[in-house]
């Protein structure tokens, strides 16, 4: 039988053991746009119940799984996310009321976990995380006719659902195509691995970090200590690389040590038989970099000036207190409507408050935010009925599942999943009609809008005809990939081209992160030249990350 300790490491142990593989699921991503990835989504959401779990001295499997399913409600991201604390939410129903779990009670709670994910996802697909779910249960459901004992049904289980994971490719060409497995499904059978490690062994997966942490972790160690030099700014540029040693020098990195004292501080040099890393702050990178190449060949370089970034993070610091000082807390509803939409950059941010939202949550591609997050901002919310804009399919289940979370006001989901989307329905409300009306008026609002995306593909990948190289422009039509380029203006033009009919009245243009007045300016020039006498075309400075412009067309 399984206890509730056991259950409670069981659960840990899965959340080390997606949280040490997180970044090789990230990757089995195949489209290739920036996004929130699948490994880091489940992993954050389970994550979400470990400090938890870990402060729970004892309890039985009935208040270990509610309590679970509970946090990882409130903190599931994504639509990965959310499918799995729906699968997490079966074993709190499963096992209501139990003491302990047999195999059959496994089972059974798996079972309504499927069932709750299925039921959640509009068009249930086969060649997912729902088949490697299904595929477990079912082989579970075969079992306990015969055998109850629950290492051996979860061990099944675990197989069952690995099987499952290697049909994926089968059912969706689309990742037969990639050469790839479901990137849910891999997730998820990475969790129950690290569950049966305890059933079966008792023993809790060690957390250790994946790559990318690891990569992360050794840049801050070589940064720290760097930066106990970084108390006055005296020279302007922190220079930093690797050099590659030639086999054929054998020279003293003192020597490169003692000569990049001379034109600057803080010098750190750490080596190895095969690699120099440096860091120097000097008034002369280039000296820097010439020392370095009478050891080997340079193989990363990078020069920050100190003072920008000085002046930058005191900005970013005096945000962040700001920030701080202005945490949502809940509010009493007091009016009849209000709005909370989901978006990302300063300009995007100010136009859906300028539009009427009360609040607006920070997120979008690539940066899921959690159900808890949506909660605090409807809380926040004045208003006896809170609309919630998410303007990304991968935040809409996240927004759904805050719906029975909040009692004290209803909260209804428009399901937006693009900026443009969000917008028209925003501008679309009248407050002249009753709610209900109002409501049908929105929802009827985006259903014409089309969406263009420009962005940057985040990895190599192929769709179609469409051979991608990481880094390339690419351009997408209401979702669909069609459009690489060099160049994102051109990008932008074809996309908006693409969209227009003879029927399209409205055009706007919202710029991204990093893209220049020159840039955009150049955009709306040239759509005006072609559209101006038959269509409204309007600029905005979004602001947003990974997209370097949102067109709408209306």
């Amino acid at each position: 039988m399984i206890n509730g300790v056991c259950l409670k490491n069981a659960i840990i142990s899965g959340a080390n053991n997606i949280s040490r593989n997180r970044s090789k699921i990230d990757d089995l991503n195949i489209f290739p746009v920036p996004d929130g990835d699948t490994g880091t989504n489940m992993s954050m959401t389970i994550n979400s119940a470990v400090s938890m779990l870990k402060e729970l001295d004892s309890a039985d499997v009935a208040t270990v799984s509610r309590k679970t399913a509970s946090a990882m409600l409130r903190g599931a991201r994504g639509n990965s996310g959310v499918i799995l604390s729906l699968i997490f939410r079966g074993f709190s129903l499963g096992l209501n009321g139990k003491d302990m779990a047999d195999g059959a009670d496994l089972v059974d709670a798996l079972g309504k976990g499927v069932e709750a994910a299925y039921k959640a996802v509009m068009k249930p697909t086969e060649g997912t995380i729902l088949t490697v779910a299904r595929m477990a249960y079912e082989a579970g459901s075969s079992l306990i006719l015969t055998e109850k004992d629950p290492v051996a049904v979860w061990e099944t289980m675990v197989k069952a659902a690995n099987d499952a994971l290697e049909l994926t490719p089968e059912l969706l060409p689309v990742l037969k195509k990639a050469n790839v497995v479901d990137a849910g499904g891999k997730g998820l059978c990475t969790i129950f691995e690290g569950m049966l490690s305890v059933f079966r062994d008792g023993k809790i997966v060690d957390y250790v970090p994946d790559d990318e942490e690891k990569k992360k972790a050794a840049d801050d160690y070589f940064r720290s200590a760097a930066a106990q030099f970084d108390g006055d700014i005296t020279y302007t540029y922190c220079t930093e690389f690797i050099v590659g040693r030639d086999p054929d020098v054998y020279t003293d990195t003192e020597e490169l040590r003692d000569f990049l004292r001379t034109i600057g501080d803080c010098v750190v040099v750490v080596d190895d038989e095969e690699i120099i890393k440096v860091h120097v702050h000097t008034e002369n990178p280039g000296n820097a970099l010439q020392a370095g190449l009478g050891f080997g060949q340079l193989l990363t370089v990078k020069v920050e000036n100190m003072k920008e970034q000085h002046r930058k993070a005191s900005e970013a610091e005096a945000k962040a207190k700001e920030a701080e000082e202005e945490k949502l807390s809940a509010v009493e509803p007091t009016e009849e409507i209000g709005f909370v939409a989901v978006a990302a950059g300063k300009g995007l941010t100010e136009l859906f408050c300028d539009c009427g939202c009360s609040h607006v949550v920070s997120g979008g591609q690539s940066m899921n935010p959690s159900t808890d997050d949506i909660v605090s901002a409807v809380l926040a919310t004045p208003a006896k009925i809170v609309v919630v804009l998410p303007n990304n399919k991968n935040i809409l289940m996240a927004a759904e599942q805050a719906v029975p979370l909040v009692s004290d006001r209803e909260v209804v989901v428009l399901p937006t999943k693009t900026i443009p989307q969000g917008l028209s329905a925003l501008l679309a409300y009248d407050p002249d009609l009753e709610v209900s009306v109002a409501l049908d008026v929105m929802r009827e609002s985006f259903k014409g809008v089309q969406t263009g995306l420009v962005t940057f593909a985040a990895r190599d990948s192929e769709f179609g005809s469409h051979k991608i190289r990481e880094n390339d422009i690419i351009a997408l039509e209401n979702g669909k990939l069609t459009i690489t380029e060099k160049d994102i203006v051109k990008a932008a033009v074809k996309v908006t081209k693409s969209l227009v009919s003879k029927d399209s009245s409205f055009i706007t243009v919202i710029s991204g992160e990093g893209v220049t007045q020159e840039q955009s300016d150049k955009v709306v020039e040239t759509l005006t030249s072609k559209y101006g006498k038959d269509m409204e075309i309007t600029y905005i400075n979004g602001g947003q990350p990974v997209y370097y412009f949102i067109i709408s067309v209306e």
